[in-house]
């Protein structure tokens, strides 16, 4: 299986979740090589409860993920804790619906989640917990108690960072923090735009359905990484095409 595990479905957090644009997302996702996505979605999204709504109506939920025509979409979404960094959690949608429930009053900067807070209820419903970009100078994760890192699954290398930091500075030092902490690391494109789908990939021996299967792989790390050679190009181009199609909608 291969998998990307860090992706958005929508263009930014102010427009609405479009089931065209999805499916988008899902067909460059298929060209890349991936038959498998995490989808993290901003927590405090606008409407985030009508991307679960549509998708319902569309698609089938089996055991952890959506049914996209064969390509299945594990569910999950991307949190801020009140100390800064994002946490990406993945897992069943039940279980992810009745933490974002719960995080009705903190969607607001002043108001995030604490980090322990979220680990406990990660660990409560079994989510995989990835620290989504833990060196990007904006959100960072270093500054966090290592016992608290440990807690997670794993760090996420981020394909934006590497585009924006350079690819072999960010691949070590990424990893080198990961040493520190004792987690693996997995890839994510961080992807809001199709055309960056498949700059990162992870690839597993068989299929996973669940994402305890997926939690138990990575801790064994029973998987490989791989950076596109074009990686530079899928990410220059998406966000040319975002910045057009942002400046269309006026956002």
């Amino acid at each position: 299986m291969k998998i990307d595990f860090h992706t958005h479905v929508k263009l930014a957090k102010r427009v609405d979740f479009d089931i065209k644009f999805f499916n988008e997302v899902i067909l460059n996702a298929q060209e890349s090589g991936l038959n498998a996505l995490a989808m993290t979605e901003h927590f405090n999204t606008k409407n985030f409860y009508e991307i679960y709504e549509q998708l319902d109506q569309h698609y089938p939920y089996v055991d952890d993920y959506y049914n996209v025509n064969g390509f299945k979409v594990f569910t999950g979404m991307e949190i801020d804790v009140k100390e800064v960094g994002h946490i990406l959690c993945i897992g069943n949608k039940t279980k992810l619906l009745t933490i974002r429930r719960f995080l009705d009053r903190h969607t607001d900067k002043d108001n995030f989640v604490l980090f322990d807070e979220l680990l406990q209820l990660g660990e409560l419903h079994n989510l995989l917990l990835i620290g989504g970009h833990p060196l990007r100078p904006s959100t960072p994760l270093h500054h966090h108690d290592p016992s608290l890192l440990r807690r997670l699954d794993a760090f996420d290398l981020n394909g934006k960072d590497m585009h924006e930091h350079g690819v072999d500075r960010m691949r070590k030092d990424v990893k080198a923090f990961a040493e520190i902490i004792g987690l693996p690391v997995v890839y994510g494109s961080d992807s809001h735009h199709p055309i960056h789908i498949g700059a990162v990939q992870n690839t597993f021996e068989g299929e996973f359905n669940t994402v305890a299967e997926l939690k138990k792989a990575i801790a064994e790390r029973n998987y490989t990484s791989y950076i596109s050679p074009v990686l530079h190009t899928k990410i220059n181009a998406a966000k040319i095409v975002k910045k057009k199609m942002k400046e269309a909608l006026m956002i």
